[in-house]
């Protein structure tokens, strides 16, 4: 299974805030954080804090207007999938929430069900665009693209749609190792006879491909009966 998803909750209703925390990191599928204005919000996503990977915002805040945050956001170029989350539910407040760079505008009360669906129907359309790009070691990582590109040397390297899969599988598992099998089914399905020995082929491949030395793993390694992908292993060791 893939790691938490990181997801921040900006809404200055503590009850509803904490309601949202609790529901979304129930199963495991969300690692869900929060703030009650724009703030905490800003210092939540400020550059060196932990990724999020989507944001359930409200309009109404203590110290702002959430659609003009999101608006701000969009000017400094963060792509990732915006919520709002608002009892403000007229056609002009839709309009407005999804002209300031909202993905999707859902009116308060709401399901958590329709809340969920949404959520996830977000993030998988972003994770298959251009604007999803993962960093790795030395090098940006563009799923979409199947690329992987070096900015200090502005070297681009190609990989597979196999080999981009595994890539992105790994980087969403958070630094956990994955096993054989379960990267056999999530990249080959689960019905395919393709067996270890192919995963471990496109394992040497994408280590030729990526490491400064692939006799001597640091970004794809082995461990416990499969694989770990270790995002900061291409930068800890100078490379």
């Amino acid at each position: 299974m893939s790691a938490a998803r990181p997801i921040l909750i900006v809404d200055d209703d503590a009850t509803l805030r904490e309601t949202l925390r609790e529901q979304l990191g129930l199963d495991g599928e969300f690692a869900p954080r929060v703030a009650g204005c724009l703030a905490e919000a800003e210092a939540a996503l400020a550059p060196g804090e932990p990724r999020c990977d989507a944001i359930l915002l409200d309009i109404g805040l203590p110290d702002g207007d959430g659609r003009e945050f999101c608006a701000k956001l969009r000017r400094e170029g963060t792509r990732i999938p915006i919520i709002m989350l608002t009892g403000a539910d007229t056609e002009q407040d839709v309009v407005r929430g999804l002209d300031a760079g909202a993905n999707d505008y859902i009116a308060k009360p709401f399901r958590l069900n329709e809340l969920l669906a949404r959520l996830r129907a977000q993030l998988r359309v972003f994770d298959n665009s251009e604007d999803a790009v993962f960093t790795i070691g030395p090098y940006q990582f563009r799923p979409s693209g199947k690329l992987l590109m070096e900015p200090a040397t502005a070297r681009k390297i190609r990989l597979t749609e196999k080999e981009s899969a595994i890539l992105k599988f790994l980087f969403r598992a958070g630094g956990q190792a994955v096993s054989r099998q379960v990267l056999l089914n999530e990249v080959w399905g689960y019905n395919s006879a393709v067996t270890t020995h192919t995963l471990e082929t496109h394992i040497y491949r994408l280590r030729q491909k990526i490491e400064p030395d692939p006799g001597n793993s640091v970004l794809l390694l082995t461990e416990g009966g499969g694989y770990r992908l270790d995002p900061a292993g291409g930068r800890n060791d100078g490379a």
